[in-house]
């Protein structure tokens, strides 16, 4: 919640934690729904860890690549779900 500080501007009294969140595609780039519900995350590492344990599952549900977002903002993608030998 801001606060005043006489001659500042507003001062945050509590942190923002980022919420990091993926976004699944298909390879045009179409969004679909995730076979697996996904969750917020509060660190890119757990986000990340999730999607290592359940990206067969996102493959096999019609998930062909995905995007890391922090907030609205993208990190990174399209990253494609399938192996090299399949891409």
């Amino acid at each position: 919640m801001p606060c005043t500080v006489p001659g500042a501007g507003p001062v945050r009294t509590e942190a923002h934690m980022a919420a990091w969140t993926w976004r699944f595609e298909k390879a045009d780039g179409t969004e679909v729904q995730p076979a697996v519900q996904p969750e917020e995350w509060t660190t890119q590492g757990d986000a990340e860890s999730w999607v290592g344990e359940h990206w067969k599952a996102l493959l096999e549900g019609g998930a062909d690549q995905v995007r890391l977002y922090e907030d609205a903002t993208e990190i990174y993608g399209p990253m494609s779900l399938r192996s090299a030998e399949e891409a």
